[in-house]
């Protein structure tokens, strides 16, 4: 059988950015792991021993007969490209033919593999240049060990300009994480030093995965949708899933790990998978959790990255951010991978378009409605109220013998809350059909205002002008840059001539106006004016008044959270009222229970 890894055409090599980036024991792991991807495998296995600069990687993919284990770490061999055009229709991971050829490079490189459809497996030890200089049958399993010995044992300064092993353990951590994120499907198992480092079970979606990754998120803490969008109007259609190569060897186009992707690549529309943490029960101090993939690998793109921070802009406590993974799967005429010789930064074509499909993703998400929330995950806070108020009962709770909350169905429509109390007039009780709500009705109108002020703001004429005393030269400034008509009315005397039209009839504009003239831009204003125009804590409402709050609450565009980032409402569903007064306890029919 002819070998499928072939040398590239010179033109082609030309083309390809320079230089396989082997600096690391990270980018080692990375390009072994995206060769056992490419060949379908779904369970890999990296064993590390940092003190003897020694990496093996394990998989279950499809293995390589011995012609392409012969050509496999020769400089610009690959199975993935064939010619320049080949460049613009890239379905696989790796593509360039070059990571096998470094390692031979700067150390010793022995691969045991064999194919699917082989008898026979094979040890093939390569010298410097790629040169299969030992080859030998072996027993083995289809698939395919590579391991890496001696890393940069000729080049002895490269090692000492690296972090320290704890830090480039973390790094190792962190690329297998993110490539774990793009792939759910695949099982791994990672050592160091001959001791279980950490493994990551397979999950059917990436929202069941995270929680893998980050302990304290539980997956009721997240929001995951897939949408369908159609293609840019000017993308030309993808190759016929015939034409798409299948997987020979273990360097091969990747076939069986993202069926999905390859369904979505040849279609006139692209698939937008979306995790969120819902920003009332979940958030970091840092944007590491910003993750942005693009068919099957995590990609540095500043520009979606801050359209998703922006997407998320007025949901959260100050200098908190989102947990967020997009992976936008497209066709690969849109995207320019040759830009960055780790491939983690592209060129993508129609940059406004996938913006605008995001922020609108991101939206659906943070809405609440009956295709997204399910009221018997409880968050945190939850959990904790629900203990605090057992524990000052007469009998406390013992888990092992408590029976599990039962699912309930979720909202059945977007605007089924129904108001039926008020609490120290401050608290909105709410029945919907899977439980009760408490409201906190200042925040909740807060965030109608602020929607309603970002989509409308108005300001309008004021008879008499609003007197103002005192200002200082940079508060003259902001009221102006904010909009507002302000002259000077005699000696530290101004008057305001306009005013947001949310503030015309309040008896305390000139103190609203005061507080709009201490700085910030016209958002902050914004959120300025609907907290102080919101319905204070303490005010009493009739029925009809609340039950307006609730529906116009239920339509904002991220109804979880006010504009500074705090919860809107708390939510006890049934079970767990069940739960509590003992419903579950079956005593007997002549109880009445």
């Amino acid at each position: 059988m002819p070998s499928t890894i072939q040398a590239l055409p010179q033109e082609v090599v030309y083309l390809i950015t320079a230089g396989e980036v082997i600096d690391c024991f990270a980018a080692v792991v990375r390009e072994l792991v995206e060769n056992s991807l490419d060949a379908g495998a779904t369970r890999i296995v990296v064993a590390l021993w940092p003190q003897q600069w020694r990496i093996r990687v394990t998989d279950n993919g499809c293995g390589m007969d011995l012609d392409d284990l012969q050509q496999a770490a020769a400089t610009h061999s690959t199975s993935k490209i064939h010619s320049s055009d080949d460049l613009w229709k890239i379905h696989s991971l790796g593509f360039r033919g070059e990571a096998l050829h470094s390692l031979t490079t700067l150390a010793d490189l022995e691969i045991f593999s064999r194919s699917s459809n082989g008898n026979v497996g094979w040890r093939v030890v390569y010298g410097d240049g790629g040169k299969a200089i030992q080859v030998e049958a072996t027993a083995i399993a289809p698939g395919t060990v590579v391991t890496v010995s001696n890393l940069f044992a000729n080049c002895v300064a490269r090692r000492h300009g690296l972090p320290p092993t704890a830090q480039q353990m973390k790094a190792v951590q962190a690329t297998i994480y993110n490539i774990a994120l793009c792939h759910p499907q695949v099982t791994w198992q990672v050592s160091q030093n001959d001791r279980a480092w950490f493994t990551i079970s397979p999950a059917s979606t990436v929202g069941q995965l995270i929680p893998q990754l980050l302990s304290q998120v539980r997956q009721g803490d997240l929001q995951e949708l897939t949408l369908e969008i159609p293609n840019p109007e000017n993308s030309p259609l993808t190759t016929p899933h015939s034409a798409l190569p299948t997987p020979h060897s273990a360097l091969s186009t990747q076939h069986s790990p993202l069926p999905t992707q390859h369904s979505a690549l040849n279609t006139q529309h692209s698939t937008l998978t979306l995790v969120v943490g819902l920003p009332d029960r979940c958030h970091r101090h840092r944007p590491d959790w910003v993750r942005v993939a693009i068919n099957g690998r995590i990609v540095k793109s500043p520009e979606l990255e801050q359209t998703i921070l922006g997407a998320f802009h007025r949901t959260l406590p100050r200098d908190r951010y989102p947990i967020c993974f997009l992976h936008l799967v497209i066709s690969p005429d849109q995207i320019n991978w040759n830009r960055n010789p780790a491939k983690t930064e592209i060129y993508l074509n129609e940059l406004t378009y996938w913006q605008e499909q995001i922020t609108q993703a991101i939206n659906q998400a943070l809405r609440i409605s009956a295709a997204n929330i399910k009221e018997s995950v409880h968050t945190t806070r939850v959990s904790q109220l629900l203990k605090t108020a057992e524990e000052k009962g007469n009998y406390n709770v013992n888990p092992q013998n408590s029976t599990p909350p039962t699912q309930h169905s979720p909202l059945s429509t977007q605007h089924s809350l129904k108001a039926v109390a008020q609490v120290s007039n401050t608290y909105i009780v709410a029945e919907h059909p899977g439980g009760m709500w408490l409201v906190e009705q200042h925040i909740a109108h807060e965030r109608v205002l602020y929607e309603q002020l970002c989509d409308n703001w108005q300001l309008l004429p004021v008879e008499p002008s609003i007197i103002l005393y005192q200002l200082s030269p940079a508060q003259l400034a902001q009221l102006q840059r904010i909009g507002l008509d302000i002259e000077p009315f005699g000696e530290q005397i101004w008057a305001v001539r306009n005013l947001p039209a949310i503030l015309q009839q309040r008896e305390d504009c000139a103190d609203a106006i005061l507080e709009l003239s201490w700085g910030g831009d016209l958002e902050t204003a914004q959120v300025a004016v609907a907290c102080r125009s919101a319905i204070r804590n303490g005010t009493p409402m009739s029925l009809p008044e609340m039950q307006k709050l609730l529906d116009d609450w239920q339509r904002t565009r991220n109804p979880r959270t006010c504009p500074h980032g705090r919860p809107i409402y708390l939510s006890l569903d049934e079970s767990a009222l069940s739960r509590f007064f003992r419903r579950h306890w079956v005593i007997g029919k002549s109880h009445g229970i």
